[in-house]
């Protein structure tokens, strides 16, 4: 039955107008509240946590009422799966009781949900608990959520003390910088346009410590004194090509916060201000030599240069990006020019480079499909019957994704409307069997998504065995116990990758406190892989707090990226293979890392599970 509310959640919430989800939304509903009427000894656990996370994905009317009956349960998970609903649906019906579970509740997990959820609620009355928490909780995820809420309130009145507070976590600066960044985008969100000195006194410190590589103190900076910032980078413009890129990358998401300012006479001149200045690094870029573009660490910072400009909605966006579309060899720059293309007014213009830039791709792209799925996506707003023949040419492409996503463009029923041959498509595709996955037999590893005959006997091999990684970091040593019987092929592409080296001197490229620790990004920007990809192997498992799953751009895009869970996390059941745990114990370590922490090296343990000894001891 809890399988069975669970699947009517995903139903419900992926059909979200069909009839039927109305009559599954209701029975998500009326399983709850039958398992609230029990006495609580009787209540089946499963089932309320299934119909927790079903109500957070459907939102079905009252359903904020039944979710809030079960934020007093004697069970904790079960408390904090109830909060977790409340926070989701922003529910502001039990704000007295969510401000009594952050004050007294004993389990961490729920107190940080229930920051989560007064926040979510805008409640205000909860400021001051909410203060006392972010400075005091025992547990830095509940720190953490604390934190973040204030800033979600605009809390002004918690400025001075939490400043206090991160001045006082500098000196362990490497230790604390998760709740130390969530101190500083606190601080940039509640003390908008102040040029607060104060405030940036302690962000120049971060800035300085941080080695200038987070965008949270990037921004804060830019929201908080958005002239001096912007003044402050036109001076360092000389200074920006010797930077790690990831301080450049963090600048330019600074200077594309710019853009969020208010409209007015000053704020305007600001804004154009900026956007003169993006135009000038625009223009370095594409006047830089190609032979040292192809080589230089900047460029992977380009896309988010290329953002903020966009950010800023300019007149000239297209007319900027369309040549760049057309000269830029990077694949994951196209990607992101297609995308920001795919927002612009439906102009031939724009249609005809993303032809011409997806002709290029389909040669030239070996190692990533990012910037062809980018480019499809764009065509598709633009002009979809422009965009047949390119859509048609990815129908038969032996990337598995690219077929997929072509597939779905033809499916599309207006379009089916209007054209015939969109109809065609789609029958003689299926005919052809271009919707199903396809042996590799070509060069590129692109699509690869399917495995060989021996990486099938392989994954099996290891059913009924014990398999760890055993992580070697900068914060210490945590194991994964892989899970070989719940995902095969999963934990086979970990230990291959993990045999060969490729995780060792990784840097942790995501860290989101209270939520994931993320690694397995040869780039170190959340693009990278190992140049294929992976089916995803949904299973039965939760993602409870050390879960270990598999990082996506959409389904079956797996590839190197893993992540582990710092506390539960329902809404990712079913949607992300689940394939390691790691312990209570070794999440201390997991708790520690901050992005930019290196893996060390990634070691694989292998052997049989011990047999019970039947025939007594010796």
């Amino acid at each position: 039955k809890a399988r069975a509310v669970e699947a009517a959640g995903k139903i419900a919430a992926a059909n979200p107008k069909e009839e039927k989800s109305k009559e599954l939304r209701k029975a998500i509903l009326d399983a709850l509240e039958a398992q609230n009427r029990l006495a609580k000894p009787q209540q089946d656990r499963d089932i309320v946590l299934q119909g927790l996370t079903a109500v957070l994905r459907v939102n079905p009317e009252a359903g904020d009422v039944s979710a809030a009956k079960f934020l007093i349960n004697s069970d904790p998970g079960i408390r904090a799966t109830a909060a977790n609903t409340m926070a989701r649906l922003r529910a502001k019906n039990a704000d007295e009781i969510l401000r009594a579970m952050l004050l007294s509740d004993d389990d961490a997990v729920a107190r940080a949900n229930a920051a989560r959820a007064l926040s979510a609620a805008g409640d205000q009355e909860s400021a001051g608990v909410l203060l006392d928490k972010a400075l005091a909780d025992v547990d830095a995820r509940v720190r953490v959520s604390a934190i973040r809420a204030l800033g979600n309130l605009k809390y002004a009145g918690a400025a001075e003390k939490l400043l206090t507070r991160g001045n006082a976590l500098l000196a362990n600066f490497k230790a604390d910088k998760n709740e130390i960044l969530e101190i500083v985008t606190t601080l940039g969100r509640i003390l908008p346009a102040s040029s607060d000195e104060k405030a940036l006194g302690f962000f120049r410190k971060v800035r300085e410590a941080d080695r200038y590589i987070s965008p949270e103190t990037e921004i804060a900076y830019a929201r908080v004194a958005p002239q001096m910032y912007v003044d402050l980078m036109i001076e360092s413009r000389g200074k920006l090509s010797g930077l790690d890129w990831r301080a450049v990358s963090a600048f330019f998401q600074g200077l594309g916060e710019i853009a969020s300012l208010e409209a007015g006479p000053q704020n305007d001149l600001i804004k154009s201000q900026t956007r003169v200045f993006l135009v000038q690094i625009i223009a370095d870029w594409l006047g830089s030599d190609p032979k040292m573009k192809a080589t230089v660490n900047d460029r992977l910072a380009v896309p988010d240069l290329v953002r903020a400009f966009a950010a800023f909605k300019s007149e000239n966006t297209s007319g900027i990006f369309r040549p760049m579309l057309e000269t830029e060899e990077d694949i994951f720059i196209r990607a992101a020019l297609a995308e920001i293309l795919g927002d612009q007014k439906p102009e031939k213009a724009n249609v005809e480079a993303l032809i011409k830039a997806f002709d290029y791709a389909v040669l030239h792209d070996v190692t990533y499909n990012d910037a062809q799925l980018a480019i499809l996506d764009a065509l598709a707003k633009l002009d979809k019957k422009a965009s047949i023949p390119t859509f048609f040419i990815a129908l038969s492409a032996k990337d598995y994704l690219l077929r997929k996503k072509a597939l779905e463009f033809f499916r599309d029923r207006d379009l089916q409307k209007d054209s015939e041959f969109s109809r065609i498509a789609v029958q003689q595709a299926l005919a052809e069997k271009e919707d199903q996955l396809a042996a590799y037999s070509y060069g590129s590893k692109l699509g690869q998504i399917t495995s060989t005959e021996a990486d099938y006997r392989r994954a099996v091999s290891r059913k009924n065995g014990q398999t760890k990684a055993v992580l070697t970091t900068e914060k210490g040593i945590f194991n994964i116990d892989l899970l070989p019987e719940d995902a095969p092929l999963t934990v086979d592409n970990f230990i291959k990758l993990a045999k060969s080296g490729y995780f060792n001197g990784l840097s942790v490229h995501r860290v989101v406190p209270n939520f994931v620790m993320q690694d397995g990004d040869p780039r170190g920007d959340g693009n990278g892989g190992p140049g294929w990809e992976i089916r995803c192997e949904l299973n039965l498992l939760s993602y409870e707090r050390g879960a270990v799953g598999m990082a996506l751009s959409g389904k079956d895009t797996g590839g190197s990226q893993w992540f582990v869970t710092h506390s539960p996390q329902p809404h990712l059941d079913g949607g992300y293979t689940i394939f390691g745990r790691v312990n209570e114990t070794d999440m201390k370590i997991v708790d520690d890392i901050v992005r930019g922490d290196k893996i060390l090296s990634v070691r694989i343990v292998e052997g049989k599970t011990p047999q019970k000894n039947t025939k007594g001891k010796k």
